[in-house]
């Protein structure tokens, strides 16, 4: 296949004056070319979802459009006393990274939820522990932030415990801020353990909730009593926006992503430490960047296999990559002080293979020096050859050096995953193609194109009608000089082909 995509490539060079020879065909003879070829095909035998592809529709631009501030839940609590756990019990769904290991959660991270037809914020915080040293002091800095930008506070005790002095503690805290807390005793499993929830009236916040967040017991109650103090409108939150564009950060563990957050949203939004695979859950955050508002996502880091992760790295390699299906473009963060691995390419993949656009960051520049740069670029070269269209951006995500270049280089990638070429255009493009460059004779017959059409964007999805199989250094022929002719700089291209026969007379 080596040998065909460089036949083609040779054509292609040959081939430099087809962007010439389509700027001068009429916009209308191209669509009544369209329309003719297009009725040609009911000489072919197609089936429902073929007609279905050709009767395809433009699709409508999405504009931000403002929406109210979400009230925000805080859940907060020392380590491993259920906090994750009861923040999917509310949820429904198993959203944040639960483990029997203390201190799973680092950040303060945001779900959506919905109870009662009451839309709200539920914010998962790291476990609170005074006196904390090193990533454990960062992971209560984070709790703290939590509280201060929440509207009703839920404190998690674990009721088979009792109360402690870490949880006095947070009680003193608590009771500094002027929000609504409420206390809810966790592990509660059956009515003989109540009366250990009821111990807790001792730490002075009022009634205890006695709850089991691993079964379910007494959590809706609970619910029903916080949602008459909580707001409509949050007091504390940002307003949110409809429509941002969503930009996942992605790269192996320890590479800079939590860092390129923090400095893209002017906080410490998230905890960055020397430790890899520091984030377990994705974090969400609203940011202006360059005049825009986008909505970041740092993801925990992906390992080299999957499979081999235990416990909560391999639930969070799951999340990230379910982050990147929600995601409408991928920062991948590459490290240039080391050689580009395997790992590095394989989060490359992972993205081409969900179809989102592509930006590469190429972080720590300020540490490069003349020798490394030279290996880099030999790398690049070598390695990285197959995303050649991707945008590249040279940064530095510890002191922010070059992050504005990071905005252009988005609005490019996701310019080229939204871009739609009219069908008319799109058919005069092969027509001049395949006249210039014929398919190769394979076993005796030659397969024709007979009609082309855009059938999706984001990315951009072709649909070829063709009489036979397509060469796959054909079909790559065809990606290249689309890209040649219309940018597609940070898409993907996703061709495909639908071989029909004749109809049986």
């Amino acid at each position: 296949m080596t040998d065909q995509r460089d036949e083609y490539d040779d054509e292609a060079i040959v081939e430099d004056d087809l962007a010439e020879r389509l700027a001068d065909v009429d916009e209308d003879l191209a669509e009544r070319r369209a329309a003719a070829l297009r009725s040609g095909l009911s000489e072919y035998e197609l089936d429902e979802d073929d007609l279905e592809v050709l009767e395809i529709s433009e699709e409508g631009e999405e504009g931000i459009r403002y929406l109210p501030a979400l009230p925000v839940i805080a859940i907060v609590g020392r380590p491993n006393v259920g906090k994750s756990a009861l923040v999917n019990r509310i949820l429904g769904r198993r959203e944040a990274v639960v483990e029997d290991t203390p201190g799973v959660t680092r950040d303060r991270v945001s779900y959506k939820g919905e109870y009662l037809d009451r839309r709200f914020t539920l914010v998962d915080t790291g476990g609170w522990e005074p006196d904390a040293k090193g990533i454990d002091a960062s992971v209560a800095a984070q709790a703290e932030v939590a509280i201060d930008l929440s509207d009703v506070v839920l404190f998690i005790v674990d009721a088979t415990v009792g109360a402690t002095s870490t949880d006095e503690h947070v009680v003193r805290l608590l009771r500094k801020t002027n929000k609504p807390v409420f206390l809810v005793a966790n592990k509660v499993d059956d009515a003989r353990q109540e009366p250990e929830a009821a111990a807790l009236w001792n730490l002075g916040l009022g009634e205890p909730y006695p709850v089991s967040a691993l079964h379910g017991r007494g959590v809706a109650d609970m619910l029903e009593e916080v949602f008459k103090v909580l707001p409509q409108v949050s007091a504390v939150a940002k307003d949110e926006f409809g429509g941002p564009r969503r930009v996942a950060i992605l790269g192996r563990p320890n590479v800079g992503k939590s860092s390129l957050l923090n400095k893209a949203a002017g906080e410490e939004r998230v905890v960055v430490h020397d430790l890899a695979g520091t984030t377990r859950d994705p974090v969400d955050e609203q940011i202006e960047l360059g005049g825009r508002i986008w909505r970041f996502v740092d993801t925990a880091g992906i390992r080299r296999r999957v499979h081999l992760q235990q416990g909560a790295d391999f639930y969070a390699s799951l999340r990230t990559q379910a982050a990147l299906e929600k995601a409408e473009v991928a920062v991948v963060l590459l490290d240039v002080s080391q050689p580009i691995s395997e790992q590095d390419v394989r989060i490359i993949d992972l993205v081409l293979e969900s179809g989102r656009a592509l930006v590469l960051a190429y972080n720590k520049w300020d540490l490069l020096d003349d020798d490394r740069r030279r290996y880099l670029e030999r790398e690049i070269e070598q390695d990285l050859h197959h995303v050649a269209w991707a945008p590249r951006v040279n940064i530095s995500a510890r002191t922010g050096r070059h992050l504005e270049k990071l905005v252009p280089a988005l609005e490019t990638a996701l310019e080229s995953w939204d871009t739609r070429i009219p069908t008319g255009k799109f058919n005069a493009f092969l027509t001049e193609l395949t006249q210039e460059h014929p398919h190769p004779v394979r076993g005796g017959k030659q397969p024709r194109i007979l009609f082309g059409t855009q059938a999706a964007s984001r990315p951009p999805t072709f649909v070829l009608f063709t009489t036979g199989f397509l060469d796959p250094g054909y079909r790559r022929f065809i990606q290249r000089r689309l890209r040649e002719i219309y940018g597609f700089e940070g898409s993907p291209i996703v061709i495909n082909m639908r071989v029909r026969e004749r109809r049986q007379r």
